[in-house]
């Protein structure tokens, strides 16, 4: 409720008082960056401790397996609903680009900094065995935590005490995000405030049919394409799914970051039903190699910068983008303000001629990557459930008394010492709540 409150109050205090909501725009980057601090700790001490637990190692490389294909073949599909859409609606027709020409030289920038895809695979080795933890580069994190997973599993019985001393610290980095998280009210109200006081109203109401197009999509993808599979898969509902997600969903749109909801959903697909080897797997994977809304939003806008500069694709163009954005959009994670900046390397490297348009949704990009934030971090909680399914590493009776609200999430403490323990069905429902 608090975070409710102070998005209204972040938008009133943009609007009506420009100048004040930019000087508070660092309260949600500084809210923002106390939770990506966390990131790291929670990532290796879930992974430390699923893989630990698990005496067989080729579980993990299965899981690991399944998921990169999974990963692939969905942001594939996001890509080409984008495409789809563009195509139906045209919404870049008729605007007038070249009073943003110029716009685009920071985005270039940015995506070029970043390097290309085989950078980015060679970017997920760190320079020492503590800089992969320090570096908040969630890749480099994952890989330090298996390689330690990997060795307290293969010393057997006299890795325990240490198993025993992640569990403890992973207790405690939980309990220092939840204090942290006290101050997501200060943070939304921050971030929203700085976003309205800089882009105003202008900028939304001429783009208005892009950003609805682009919002209706991604609803579509997530309830009708990820729910629909969810379904036939796990017979799982999507609304309950997401209704045991809601404050992070609120999270994400407050801060335009899925990012702020990581830990988060690490945590709640724990207490979900989810074996831990499976959960930091998938999860820290997902958000590098699974940007569902990133992939939709880059084929939409290619279309409609194309359109708007008076000079639309071909088919066979559109193909051959497809493909390329395929290979992009894996890389968009390593590159600051990724939905933006992948767009215009991305422009940049098939068609050089469309770059001066990337300007024209400058404006509007914020807005828009609050659906791409949101879209990304479905696409992982569905892609948690369905490879946990596929391997059997889900309890099937927990994760419909957890969505049924039988057994509540706690709130407190976000660790389970138990995660993977059935619900009885014929347990009273007073019994499954903790004291």
């Amino acid at each position: 409720m608090a975070v409710i409150v102070a998005v209204v109050a972040g938008v009133l205090a943009g609007w009506l008082a420009p100048g004040f909501g930019k000087s508070v725009g660092e309260l949600g980057t500084l809210f923002v960056n106390l939770i990506k601090m966390m990131i790291s700790p929670v990532i290796f001490c879930t992974i430390v401790l699923g893989i630990g637990s698990v005496r067989a190692a080729a579980r993990i490389g299965k899981v690991g397996g399944l998921a990169i294909g999974y990963f692939l073949l969905m942001s594939t599909a996001a890509l080409a609903i984008g495409l789809v859409v563009g195509n139906l609606l045209h919404p870049g027709s008729g605007l007038d680009v070249a009073g943003h020409a110029g716009e685009t030289a920071k985005y270039v920038k940015d995506a070029h900094s970043a390097g290309g895809t085989w950078d980015f695979v060679k970017d997920i080795v760190p320079t020492t065995l503590v800089s992969g933890l320090t570096s908040g580069k969630v890749l480099q994190t994952l890989f330090i935590a298996l390689l330690v997973g990997f060795a307290i599993q293969a010393m057997g019985t006299a890795g325990e005490p240490l198993l025993r001393g992640v569990a403890l610290i992973q207790k405690l980095v939980f309990r220092v995000l939840t204090m942290i998280l006290w101050l997501a009210p200060i943070g939304a109200f921050g971030a929203i405030a700085n976003v309205v006081a800089r882009t105003g109203l202008d900028a939304v109401k001429q783009l208005a049919l892009l950003m609805v197009a682009f919002y209706l999509t991604c609803v579509v993808f997530v309830f009708g394409v990820l729910g629909a599979l969810l379904r036939a898969a796990a017979g799982v509902s999507i609304f309950k799914l997401v209704r045991f997600l809601a404050r992070e969903y609120l999270l994400i749109v407050a801060t335009s970051s899925s990012e702020s909801a990581l830990p988060r959903l690490i945590a709640k697909m724990e207490h979900l039903g989810v074996e831990r080897p499976t959960v930091g797997v998938v999860v820290p994977t997902g958000y590098s190699f699974n940007l569902d809304g990133t992939a939709i939003y880059l084929t939409m806008a290619t279309l409609f910068v194309a359109d708007a500069m008076g000079q639309p694709l071909s088919w066979s163009e559109q193909l051959s983008l497809l493909v390329f954005m395929i290979v992009a959009s894996k890389g968009a994670a390593g590159v600051t303000g990724a939905g933006l900046a992948t767009l215009a390397g991305g422009i940049q490297s098939h068609r050089p001629d469309l770059l001066d348009g990337v300007g024209l949704i400058v404006g509007i990009d914020r807005f828009m990557s609050e659906a791409r934030a949101v879209t990304n971090f479905s696409g992982n909680a569905v892609a948690t459930v369905l490879i946990g399914t596929w391997t059997k590493t889900i309890d099937p009776l927990r994760v419909q008394a957890v969505l049924d609200r039988r057994i509540p999430f706690d709130e407190t403490t976000m660790v389970d010492d138990h995660p993977a323990t059935p619900a009885p069905s014929a347990t009273p429902e007073k019994s499954l709540i903790p004291a």
